[in-house]
């Protein structure tokens, strides 16, 4: 259920209707815009009659809210989430690129790759200190080690970072060095893990699983956000269909779908989406066309000999040159890539 408050509703209104909710069984999540503000009532009271909500002073207008997903949903907040990381903003009219390896290999390779995607226009560096792998015999990352190479390469090129935490034992481990928790498609319905992360004091960038609805992708969202996490980012990266020319089907229709039923900021992983090299600067075109946030792609200075996802990784001048186009894409359709 959605309260909406009158235009210049008083504090002490506001107070009041979310005690009468609280008496009544809901916990209250609250929105403030520039004129409202919103109340997110959650709990399933069938029974409740909304009319007691609807005559308290303050009161605009109450809505029920029939998808099972209420924060994450347009009707708790009308407007897009936009929110800063450091310096950089997600969300809004700017388009945000995030680049960089699929591992951190060595201190080399990091910060020769920060250079080269910060000359270009990255914004914020990714790459993977702890790896999840298929095989057990693969690499596997190089954990605190690696989080500590990308936070000085972070550093050194004033880069922010989004790195990936696995599980719930690495939450405050990873929080140390990173800027945004990415968390893969493996765990996007790890709901325990999902409330922890609820719990987390960065924003949290969720990918969707590989057979997941969007209904799914956005109830997993609201895990994160109930538990009082509202920095949350949706990452499209490719479903599994079957289709086999390609590692996975980009859901680029998926992007201004969510953005019509979420508030949140939704972003593209091309990479993971198409799975080769030179299919991923023609689908970075296409999900900023179609109105995505930002975009986070792999890229490696020796993808040939890269521990991981070298087919899928840009060779640098292949970023340089992705960049420019999808630069001017944005322009297009009147938004940014700083």
């Amino acid at each position: 259920m959605i309260v909406v408050t009158e235009h210049g509703a008083t504090d002490k209104q506001i107070e009041e209707i979310i005690r009468v909710l609280n008496e009544h069984g809901f916990d209250v999540h609250r929105s403030t815009g520039i004129q409202q503000t919103v109340l997110g009532a959650i709990g399933v009271h069938p029974e409740f009659d909304h009319r007691q909500i609807q005559l308290l002073p303050g009161v605009a207008e109450v809505l029920r809210i029939t998808e099972q997903y209420k924060l994450a949903s347009r009707a708790f907040k009308r407007e897009g989430s936009v929110f800063d990381v450091g310096d950089v903003r997600i969300g809004g009219s700017q388009v945000v690129v995030m680049a960089g390896p699929c591992s951190v290999e060595s201190e080399a390779q990091i910060f020769t790759i920060a250079k080269l995607v910060a000359a270009s226009g990255a914004r914020i560096l990714r790459g993977g200190a702890f790896k999840p792998r298929t095989s057990p015999y693969t690499f596997q990352g190089m954990g605190e080690e690696g989080l500590k190479l990308m936070r000085s390469a972070a550093d050194e090129y004033k880069l922010k970072v989004v790195t990936e935490v696995m599980d719930r034992s690495q939450i405050d481990l990873v929080e140390k060095y990173a800027d945004i928790l990415q968390i893969g498609a493996r765990n996007m319905q790890n709901y325990t893990f999902l409330k922890d992360l609820g719990h987390a004091s960065k924003p949290v960038l969720l990918k969707r699983g590989l057979s997941a609805t969007i209904e799914e992708w956005l109830m997993s969202a609201e895990y994160i956000l109930a538990g009082g996490n509202h920095q949350v980012i949706l990452c499209e990266r490719g479903i599994r269909t079957f289709e086999t020319a390609t590692r996975n089907t980009l859901d680029i229709g998926a992007i201004p779908v969510v953005q019509k039923k979420s508030h949140l900021p939704v972003i593209a992983d091309p990479s993971h989406g198409i799975g080769i090299r030179d299919k991923v600067i023609p689908m970075a075109r296409a999900c900023v066309a179609a109105g995505a946030d930002g975009i986070i792609v792999e890229v490696h200075n020796d993808p040939d000999h890269a521990l991981s996802d070298g087919a899928q990784s840009l060779f640098p001048e292949q970023f340089t040159q992705m960049m420019k186009e999808v630069r001017m894409i944005a322009e297009a359709i009147g938004r940014s890539i700083l």
